[in-house]
């Protein structure tokens, strides 16, 4: 399993956002991530993240590079559902 990939759900370890679920969106380089909640979701903002911050999880949703909020929101929604 990959762990750094995009659209795999990960849990902050440190900051205020400590211990909420965030996806990756998109990869900036070796050391940091840029992940959303969204915020009306999980309460976690779009902001740039250390990867030593994350901790990834088994669960991946497809979204693509780069995927707004509302898109992610929507992904989100329809894997909640069975």
């Amino acid at each position: 399993m990959p762990a750094i990939e995009i659209g795999r759900i990960c849990t902050k370890q440190k900051g205020r956002e400590n211990g909420k679920k965030c996806v990756i969106i998109d990869i900036m380089d070796k050391s940091f991530v840029l992940v959303t909640g969204p915020k009306k979701v999980t309460g976690v903002k779009r902001r740039r993240v250390n990867i030593s911050h994350l901790q990834p999880l088994q669960e991946k949703i497809d979204v693509p590079r780069g995927a707004s909020d509302e898109e992610i929101a929507k992904v989100l929604e329809s894997t909640a559902k069975p």
